[in-house]
């Protein structure tokens, strides 16, 4: 199997790490592919500060291989799709928000004469206070990285 997963990561928190689960588990010990926006592209995506690619990828590398034993392939995305549209994958793993990025992919891909990626939807991780977790409430010091209120 193959499976792809992609998103900013700044900082890591349980809500990817739920991803990241289900994307090990879909890889039955096959390639994982995450992709980590680009410096460029998170600047453009995000009103805060975000840190460097080098510091998000190695983190998610360190993460995957001490969690779960794997060496996950990590490619910098310039843009929403990345390899997606040109290497085979069996499944493409997205949280609700990212969904409709998903069905462009197997949009594009269809026009490209290539299969559909099966697309695996996560639910959000909640907060102890009921809110998502999220990288911009993290940010923003309303929770920690497990979700517990800090304010």
């Amino acid at each position: 199997m193959k499976v792809a997963f992609g998103g900013t990561f700044d900082p890591l928190h349980d809500g990817h790490k739920q991803l990241l689960k289900r994307v090990h588990e879909l890889s039955e010990g096959g390639e994982i592919v995450i992709g980590v926006t680009s410096d460029a592209m998170a600047r453009a995506c995000r009103a805060r500060e975000v840190r460097p690619f080098e510091a998000r990828a190695a983190e998610i590398q360190r993460y995957m291989r001490e969690e779960y034993g794997v060496q996950a392939r990590v490619v910098e995305l310039y843009d929403r799709y990345g390899p997606t549209l040109d290497e085979d994958f069996d499944y493409i793993v997205i949280s609700p928000e990212t969904y409709p990025v998903a069905v462009t992919i197997n949009e594009l891909r269809t026009a490209r004469g290539k299969k559909p990626i099966t697309i695996v939807k996560v639910e959000h991780v909640k907060a102890a206070d009921g809110g998502l977790i999220s990288s911009t409430r993290i940010k923003a010091g309303e929770i920690d990285t497990h979700g517990t209120p800090l304010t």
